[in-house]
Order: C-alpha cells, then sequence, then structure tokens
C-alpha cells in the first residue's frame, strides 16, 4: 500500500498543502521578499518592454562591429535626440492642449448641458432625453463625478510619480545590462536544468522570446499606426483637444479590448460639448481606424501568434487586475504567453504519450 502510486500522491498534496499552511503562519519571513520584489517589478517590466524595442537595433549595430556597450549608449543618444525634438516639435502644442483643457475643466458640465438643452429642442431627440430638472440632476452628479476622479487621479499620479522618482531613474541602468549582458542570462538558466531537458529547455526559451518579442513590437506599432490615423481624423473634423487625446489613446489602447473603449470615452465626451455632430465623427473615426487596425494590420503584423480567446484575455485581464492593478492588466497576456508556451512543453514531455495510451 505504501509503494501505490495513488498513496504516494495523495501524501505529496498533504505534504504541499502543509508547506503552505506552516508558510502563512511565517509570512512575516517573506515580507522583505514581498517587498523587493514589488520594488523592482515596475522598472525591470518597462525595461523589458524597451529591451525587446531596442534589441533588434543593438544586434544590428553589433554585426557592423560595433560593441554593444557603444551601441547601447549610441541608442541612448539617439532617444536623448528624440526626446529633445519632441520637446520642440510636439511638446509647446500638447503642452498647450493640457493647460486649456485643465482650465476649462470647470465649465464641462455646463457646456454638455448646453448642448444637451440644445437637442431637447428638437423633437426627434427629445423623446430619448429626460426632462431638464432629471437631465441638470443626473448630469451634474456624473460629470462632477468624472471631473473628481481626474483631479484626484492626477494628483495621485503626481505623488506616486515623485514617490517613486529613484525607481524610475533606475530604468536606464537595468535596459543598460539587459542589452548589453542580456544573452548570458539563458545559459544561467538552462544550467539549472538536468542535462537531458537542456535541449528542451534551450527551444522553450527561444519560443518565449519569440512570442514576447513579436507581441511587444508589433503592440507598439500597431498603437502609433492607429494613434497616427486617429490623430489626421480628428484633424480633419476639427476635434478639440486633438493631440492629447491621441496621446492618451496611444497609451490606454495598449489595455487588450477595453483599452480601446476607455480611450473612445473622453474622445466622446470632448467631442460632444464640441457638438453632437463632431461627436458623431469621431466616433466614424475610431471605429475606421479601429477597424483597419484589427482587419488589416493585425492579420499582417501577428498572423496567427497572438492566437488568444477574446474570453480568456477578459478573465486574464480581471485577473490581473485585481492582483497588480494596472501593471497586472498589462503584464496578464504576456504572462499568459510565458506560462502557455511552459505548460505546452511539459505536456509534450511528460503527458502526451501517456494520454494517448489511455
Amino acid at each position: 500500500m505504501m509503494q501505490s502510486k495513488y498513496f504516494r500522491t495523495c501524501l505529496g498534496i498533504i505534504a504541499l498543502l502543509l508547506i503552505i499552511y506552516l508558510g502563512s503562519k511565517v509570512s512575516f519571513l517573506f515580507r522583505p521578499i514581498v517587498s523587493m520584489f514589488n520594488m523592482l517589478i515596475f522598472p525591470v517590466a518597462i525595461a523589458g518592454f524597451f529591451y525587446y524595442l531596442l534589441r533588434p537595433i543593438v544586434d544590428y549595430l553589433e554585426r557592423r562591429k560595433i560593441k554593444r556597450s557603444i551601441g547601447v549608449l549610441m541608442l541612448y543618444f539617439v532617444f536623448a535626440g528624440l526626446i529633445a525634438i519632441f520637446g520642440i516639435v510636439v511638446w509647446p502644442t500638447l503642452r498647450e492642449q493640457i493647460e486649456n483643457f485643465i482650465s476649462h475643466m470647470p465649465f464641462l458640465v455646463e457646456d454638455m448641458q448646453d448642448q444637451l438643452n440644445q437637442l431637447q429642442q428638437t423633437p426627434y431627440w427629445s423623446r430619448f432625453i429626460p426632462t431638464e430638472s432629471e437631465l441638470a440632476t443626473s448630469l451634474t452628479e456624473y460629470m462632477n463625478r468624472i471631473v473628481t476622479w481626474v483631479s484626484n487621479s492626477v494628483n495621485h499620479l503626481i505623488t506616486v510619480v515623485s514617490s517613486v522618482l529613484v525607481i524610475i531613474a533606475t530604468i536606464p541602468i537595468i535596459l543598460y545590462y539587459m542589452l548589453k549582458e542580456g544573452g548570458k542570462l539563458p545559459p544561467k538558466l538552462l544550467s539549472v536544468l538536468p542535462r537531458r531537458y537542456r535541449r528542451d529547455g534551450q527551444e522553450v526559451l527561444v519560443e518565449i522570446d519569440n512570442a514576447l518579442s513579436s507581441f511587444i513590437i508589433g503592440k507598439v506599432i500597431l498603437n502609433l499606426i492607429l494613434s497616427v490615423l486617429m490623430y489626421i481624423g480628428f484633424l480633419i473634423i476639427g476635434l478639440p483637444y486633438s493631440l492629447l487625446l491621441t496621446v492618451v489613446s496611444f497609451f490606454l489602447n495598449f489595455i487588450p479590448y477595453i483599452g480601446a473603449v476607455l480611450a473612445s470615452i473622453p474622445v466622446l465626451i470632448i467631442g460632444f460639448i464640441e457638438s453632437p455632430s463632431i461627436a458623431l465623427w469621431s466616433l466614424v473615426v475610431i471605429i475606421i481606424a479601429q477597424q483597419i487596425q484589427d482587419n488589416i494590420l493585425t492579420p499582417v503584423i501577428y498572423g496567427k501568434q497572438l492566437d488568444i480567446h477574446p474570453l480568456t484575455t477578459i478573465v486574464l485581464i480581471l485577473v490581473g487586475g485585481d492582483f497588480f492593478g494596472i501593471l497586472g492588466i498589462l503584464l496578464a497576456i504576456p504572462a499568459y504567453m510565458i506560462i502557455k508556451i511552459i505548460v505546452v512543453r511539459i505536456y509534450e514531455m511528460f503527458l502526451a504519450e501517456k494520454v494517448d495510451e489511455l
């Protein structure tokens, strides 16, 4: 009985549960590790994001007989030049729109109420719009919530940025060593595995690396093209704060699925405050740009590499957001891709033949 597979499995489960229980009783011992993890996950994640964006360029420079350390420093100088160009060409317009938006924010409720009152005078729309008293109450309540949330978010963001300024300053240092010595990490990871599994481990690392590289580079390219299309469309229809809204949409669109909806909300609100027709044309611009991205650009850039069901994506976003907030939402898809590759390879190595024999 002691040698039976069922008995040994039960003992293993009991031992695992016992270890988890005992670990929960001495959780204070793991707090420094958890604190260190929480402190490092943000700069490492951001550095990893730029690592996959810049690594192809560093690899190209290395093939041109330029040392990796020199190539990385050259990229840093180029990046500093791009920031300077941004500050000269783009930032003045963007700053002006930000200042105008902040100064005009207290009047957003009144402007939207005026637009709705005008629609209420139209016989067709008056059937769908509440009475003036109900409208004023509901509109004031919801818009005040939005304005309060935006103000609190800005203040919180300033506080967070100020408190983690030292951590953010470490990102270029981490990125430098990632780009310079990133190729040394896989052999060290493989050395931990038994010799007979190292070839499979090498294939898994290559597959994970290719998947992350394709996902990150593809996402940046898609968001850039989508933002350019939207900005051109906003300029054509005369949408106020077009550059500011495009920049906000660019970052929000990194959130899978719900990012497109979140990016559309401020665009439609600003468009409606300007006029209902501008809001309608803004929606048309967003839909056309999204359709071009989803039906033309995404299949070309990703092909079948990003084979994730929409329901799976939603579940991953909810779980990631619940555990790690906005960072968890952004990292949910890459983490899922890594885990899926590892689990599929383990299944093929140890379980596939046994399942086929059943």
